[in-house]
């Protein structure tokens, strides 16, 4: 491995060029070679991949992102500045000095979304350096499994002690092991450096150029958006991030890095709106019901965005991707775990009833923890668990037991999964889409009307998907999938007619033959987790309605056992 390019860590510094043999870790059963055929991998990058620190890269990455706070504020400076100036000075100097002052701010304004793109590679090597490591981890256990020996070279061996009698030794499993391990760590690195080649190259003549001036309207095809955005240069790409983020952050088949940059320069303007709007409301105080619920609204969801500030900012594994936020109404948010455009397999995770960007940090807490037992399960994959929480979320029974909110958010939950096909890089990713109690809704109805792009579904404290069949989701069968615990209070979900038989049970089932009806059927249709509506179900513990993803849960090992595809 070489490392990234000067002026990054470097050959003296940098994590992965550890010299020598590491003095902890797996590396620490490393033995000399002994007698017998041995086989070279890759000379010293065995002990460098061992030596290599990927939470210092990350670190690095996240110095690099805190410099949009320094841009932030010196932008701020020089239009403090401009007003000042335009309000004591007139005439042509001053004019021309204040168009001076505007384009120095812009200029220092377009700076901001290289710092966040330098955040990006960094963060996105030091993912693929952890999985490189727990790829070498692997071949070193098949070794010391299969007898064979590593020197400190990574050179595999046959140990004649630990030799079976006509048992074929794997020392050409092991070598390959390393092999593969050490060469995902070297392709990971030498992209690296490209990207941030590319990047410092740019930041001179040319960083920024303007596009042509068609701009994909709004609802176009995620693939027709991801063909427009493949013809534009890198110039012209960051001057669409720097000049309109509000365009890039929301167009479905925009790669997640540059949709992220974009939504991360709207997240002060986003908390503004928010302000402004709790002085309008203080203005008016005292005010009616309307005004006190609208202040507790406003504050609920600042409260959101600044948790969910924090874990954008905080140098948190995986890297945090922002690909929508919305201020208005209840709030809105779409905030990835780790890339989506790199991962082997991505969830997306629909939330239910009173969702939004008051408690979107918790609810990204839940598909964290699906995401966090992926890697425990499979540490050499990659997943990435997306929160999916742009749709207008029930607030009071009386609206989760109408499917109006749900149809509404089929067409975006539709283009959403559409765009995470069409930017994906290399090998399509296995997609699942997970729905809990009214999510459960959203996503099968979208799947009903609209298809969705996956490989699975997963229901849990579902209250009916829409359908009364997993064959009415357009789905191959085996990929449907539905959990309720048995103390979950979404069994309750009777439509009325079936609440009515359920009386007429207790005083006579004459009568409740008479009135018929299905006994498995909830608001939404038939339970999904009945053996006659057709998906494969997974078990819950006794955790309630909320409880699915308790680390004691077997739903959360179900879950991500889904995910994984096994």
């Amino acid at each position: 491995m070489s490392g990234p390019v000067a002026g990054r860590p470097g050959p003296t510094n940098g994590p992965t060029r550890g010299p020598g043999t590491p003095a902890s870790g797996p590396a620490g059963r490393l033995r000399a070679p002994a007698g017998g055929p041995a086989t070279a991998v890759a000379g010293n990058g065995y002990a460098r991949l061992w030596a290599a620190d990927p939470a210092g890269w990350a670190a690095a990455g996240v110095a690099w992102l805190g410099l949009t706070g320094l841009v932030d504020r010196r932008a701020t400076a020089l239009e403090e500045a401009a007003g000042r100036l335009r309000a004591g000075w007139t005439g042509a100097a001053a004019g021309s000095a204040g168009g001076r002052v505007d384009a120095l701010r812009g200029e220092l304004t377009a700076l901001a979304p290289a710092a966040i793109e330098a955040d990006q590679v960094l963060a996105e090597f030091a993912a693929r350096l952890r999985l490189a490591k727990a790829r070498l981890a692997e071949a070193v256990a098949l070794a010391d499994a299969g007898g064979v020996l590593l020197d400190r070279h990574g050179r595999a061996s046959l140990d004649p002690a630990a030799a079976r009698p006509g048992a074929p030794a794997p020392v050409a499993r092991v070598a390959a092991a390393v092999a593969a391990a050490l060469e995902s760590a070297d392709a990971a690195d030498r992209e690296a450096a490209g990207r941030l080649d590319e990047l410092a190259a740019a930041a001179g003549a040319g960083w920024l150029a303007p596009p042509p001036p068609w701009r994909p309207p709004p609802g176009t095809d995620p693939a027709s958006v991801r063909s427009w955005w493949a013809g534009l240069t890198p110039a012209q790409r960051r001057w669409l991030v720097a000049r309109e983020p509000e365009l890039v952050g929301r167009l479905d088949g925009v790669p997640a890095t540059a949709r992220d940059q974009a939504n991360r320069l709207l997240v002060g303007r986003r908390r503004e709106v928010l302000l402004a709007e709790r002085r309008r409301l203080l203005g008016r105080l005292p005010g009616g019901p309307l005004e006190l619920a609208g202040l507790a609204r406003v504050e609920a969801s600042l409260s959101g965005l600044d948790a969910l500030t924090a874990r954008l900012t905080d140098g948190g594994q995986p890297r945090a991707y922002l690909l929508g936020l919305d201020p208005g109404g209840e709030g809105r948010a779409i905030v990835a775990l780790g890339d989506p455009d790199r991962a082997d397999r991505v969830l997306t995770y629909v939330p239910g009833m009173t969702a939004g960007l008051a408690d979107a940090s918790g609810e990204l807490g839940r598909a964290a923890r699906v995401r966090d037992r992926c890697a425990a399960l499979d540490p050499t994959g990659a997943t990435a668990a997306v929160l999916w929480l742009d749709y207008d979320a029930p607030d009071f029974l009386h609206e989760a037991a109408l499917p109006r909110q749900a149809g509404d958010a089929g067409p975006a939950l539709h283009r959403f999964q559409e765009g995470l096909r069409a930017t994906h890089d290399g090998p399509p990713a296995r997609q699942t889409v997970l729905g809990h109690s009214y999510g459960s809704v959203v996503v099968g109805t979208a799947a009903r009307d609209h298809g969705l792009a996956a490989d699975a579904l997963v229901f849990v404290g579902s209250p009916g998907v829409g359908v009364d069949g997993a064959a009415g989701l357009r789905l191959p069968g085996g990929e449907v999938w539905a959990s309720t615990a048995p103390d979950d209070v979404i069994r309750l979900a009777r439509p009325p007619d079936a609440l009515a038989r359920r009386i007429l049970v207790g005083a006579s089932p004459l009568a409740a033959v008479l009135v018929g009806g299905e006994e498995h059927a909830l608001w939404f249709g038939r339970d999904p987790t009945d053996p006659g509506f057709g998906a494969r179900t997974f078990p819950s513990g006794r955790y309630g309605h909320t409880g699915y993803w308790d680390p004691g849960n077997p739903a959360l090992d179900g879950m991500a056992r889904i995910v994984l595809g096994r």
